[in-house]
């Protein structure tokens, strides 16, 4: 029996380094994990158990085990919205890539994707690329909405994957960690990767001239072992961002600038959605809490079983 990394995930089969040596594994049986409605019971990042298959011309085995995972991010499967997709799993940061224009990232899906990490205790980074191609009117659009972030306490960083702007300060901040990129198609996540490690040349794609969106090039998680104990974790581009498996009453606990005022509520179950005497509703209204946040608050309260 051997312990190992999962560092790729093809749907049937798993790449899994143990010792420097990369085994084509595939599941024992029907390995499913309790309480979890998951399209892919394994996934990159997770630490399993593998007996090797001695018969095997190649280095194969069989994941008989996946041990206790530090915490994992989900989203609904695309074709089955009922079950979920775990993404990947010992996450240390997220890096989430964010476009304005090109092509647009809309903060409904920032604050989908965060609320969805804090509920899985993943701290979040959020990079705002291509500001190479940027008007100042734009850079200064993009500011404005760092600064709402960055006020709750996320880090925010402005770079330009294509010039090499801020890239070394993401490798600074990678090092000894296990980081997760992710975005939608078309931000930019692999020219930022093959910056930051020339060497795995990841294909990169061009922009929908049509529909302003990124074209499809990673189809599936990938782990990449990088120098400075650096371990990458890339992502499919990620359209539509739904919170899985949360009640009503959850969602405001993973909205942080929400947790100082909440003890001010009239109701200790209050939604902050019409309740009288609601002190996060008095907060909007006067300024110290963002429009944007308490709208996507408001639609993912309202239309989370239609949203994927």
């Amino acid at each position: 029996m051997k312990k190992g990394l999962v560092y790729r995930s093809t749907g049937s089969w798993y790449s899994v380094e143990s010792d420097g040596i990369f085994y084509a594994c595939r599941i024992k049986g029907k390995l499913r994990l309790k309480g979890i409605k998951s399209t892919n019971p394994i996934a990159v990042g997770d630490h399993v158990l593998f007996e090797v298959d001695e018969n095997a011309e190649a280095s194969e085995g069989t994941i008989v085990e996946i041990e206790e995972r530090q915490n994992y991010i989900v989203r609904k499967s695309v074709n089955l919205s009922k079950q979920t997709h775990i993404i990947a799993s010992n996450i240390d940061q997220v890096f989430l890539l964010i476009t304005l224009h090109n092509p647009p990232t809309f903060t409904a899906f920032i604050d989908r994707f965060l609320v969805t990490a804090e509920a899985y205790h993943i701290p979040s980074i959020l990079v705002f690329n291509k500001l190479d191609t940027c008007t100042p009117m734009q850079e200064k659009e993009i500011d404005e909405l760092a600064s709402v972030y960055t006020k709750i306490g996320y880090p925010t960083l402005k770079i330009s994957a294509t010039n090499g702007m801020n890239v070394s300060k993401i490798e600074s901040m990678m090092e000894n960690k296990v980081s997760m990129f992710s975005g939608h198609s078309g931000v930019g996540k692999s020219t930022l990767i093959n910056a930051i490690a020339p060497d795995l040349n990841l294909k990169t794609g061009a922009i929908s001239e049509q529909h302003q969106q990124g074209i499809h090039t990673t189809t599936f998680a990938e782990m990449f072992a990088l120098s400075n104990g650096m371990k990458l974790i890339d992502t499919p581009g990620i359209k539509g961002f739904g919170v899985v498996d949360m009640q009503s009453d959850e969602i405001g606990k993973y909205f942080p600038e929400f947790i100082s005022f909440k003890s001010g509520c009239k109701f200790h179950n209050c939604l902050h959605k019409n309740e009288p005497q609601c002190a996060v509703i008095q907060a909007f209204e006067n300024g110290s809490i963002a429009k944007s946040r308490y709208q996507n608050y408001i639609q993912m309260l309202e239309n989370d079983s239609t949203y994927r």
